[in-house]
């Protein structure tokens, strides 16, 4: 990865995306080696995780990663999930936290060389450019190896670098390799 030496870097992880592309891609992300990727490329000021949770559960599956997160050098933004009913009456769960990412990427922008964004959302090509706008560089991290590729060609084509996550499958893949997904982000410990 070529980032600025000494560069302030931020991440913006997407935890949906991270999650669904990294499943599609067939192999489970271990968070701690994550975030020394990045702290050895440069000055890591900050990791943003996003997910949305379902609070009526007692327990839910997402809650041992997201403690482990928390206490573990990211900064958690979270909030509730809302639940539906489609036109068929199926139960739906939706839960974006793109306005969220979006915010925390433009109010981070004067203290920061270099964003990093874990999504593959074409929805970011705006922000990407108006972080662009104010001095940042952007890498999008996402993949194109999934049919169909997980990343918008128009975000790609704005980004500064994009970086697909299989390159990064090496640094960055959890080694126990039990497929178990993000529950047993503990086990590493």
């Amino acid at each position: 990865m070529i980032f600025q030496e000494n560069g302030r870097i931020a991440l913006f992880i997407d935890g949906a995306n991270l999650y669904t592309a990294c499943r599609t891609l067939g192999f489970d992300v271990d968070y701690k080696q994550l975030l020394k990727v990045f702290t050895s490329a440069g000055r890591l000021i900050r990791a943003y995780y996003y997910t949305a949770l379902i609070e009526d559960l007692e327990f839910s599956s997402i809650r041992p990663l997201i403690d482990w997160l928390d206490y573990n050098g990211y900064t958690l933004v979270t909030k509730p999930a809302k639940e539906f009913k489609d036109d068929s009456g199926r139960k739906k769960i939706k839960g974006n936290m793109d306005i969220e990412l979006a915010v925390d990427v433009l109010e981070l922008a004067d203290h920061i060389d270099h964003a990093v964004i874990f999504s593959g959302d074409g929805d970011f090509r705006y922000l990407v450019d108006a972080a662009q706008r104010r001095g940042v560089r952007v890498t999008v991290v996402s993949t194109l190896k999934s049919q169909p590729p997980m990343v918008a060609d128009e975000l790609r084509r704005q980004a500064d670098m994009f970086i697909d996550l299989d390159d990064l499958r090496k640094e960055m893949e959890r080694p126990d390799g039990s497929g178990a997904g993000t529950l047993n982000v503990l086990a590493n410990e």
